[in-house]
């Protein structure tokens, strides 16, 4: 068995934003297997089951952003999947937008949601799949209020663009059994860096 857990903050107000780019990619995935229906709550998460041919749980956990690891632990846990068949989707500040970058472990990279992740299982020996939403145009832009402004104009079509090659490489990934070389060789690309602009926010746990 697999998890693919799509990092995010649960709640209307925070769809589409740059810090839900993991419940992004896990309502692609959804949508390509058409389970779009078939969204349940379990474990701190929303889940839906796959078979690819091997039983796959698509996540999105429903605990804000920094206690992710509350909802991926126990999924892991009760099922008894080792950390490196736990997928994990996040947005990355520290990447252009719209970037690719998967990489089979390591730290937390300052991202509360991974920190969280690695606590719960005790090891940071699981892949990360990381999307690029860029950092702010100007330094004294907050943090949040970047992280939490919905895509628009070129943005949004990069993104959505962005969103499906994720989810081409994390179908790539189950296909390959979680063997990461073949995906990270084809997937690991680089992109031009693109300026964004941002409006503030109210904050949210991150």
């Amino acid at each position: 068995m697999k998890i693919i857990a799509g990092l995010g903050n649960i709640g209307k107000e925070y769809d589409k934003t740059r810090h839900n780019i993991g419940f992004m990619v896990a309502d692609e995935l959804a949508r390509r297997w058409n389970l779009e229906g078939s969204w349940r709550t379990d474990r701190n998460a929303l889940f839906v089951e796959y078979r690819a041919p091997e039983k796959v749980f698509l996540l999105k956990p429903t605990t804000y952003m920094n206690l992710s690891g509350n909802a991926v632990g126990p999924w892991a846990h009760f099922y008894n999947i080792a950390p490196e068949d736990v997928a994990v989707v996040h947005d990355d500040m520290d990447l252009p937008l719209g970037t690719i970058r998967i990489r089979k472990n390591g730290s937390s990279g300052g991202h509360n949601g991974i920190k969280s992740i690695i606590s719960n299982l005790g090891t940071d020996a699981f892949p990360r799949f990381r999307l690029g939403i860029g950092h702010p145009v100007h330094e004294q832009q907050a943090v949040i209020s970047h992280v939490l402004q919905p895509f628009a104009g070129d943005d949004k079509q990069l993104i959505e663009e962005a969103v499906k090659k994720m989810a081409d490489a994390l179908e790539l990934w189950l296909k390959e059994d979680g063997d990461l070389s073949k995906v990270m060789q084809q997937f690991n690309t680089k992109k031009k860096s693109k300026t964004t602009t941002c409006t503030p926010e109210e904050s949210v746990i991150l």
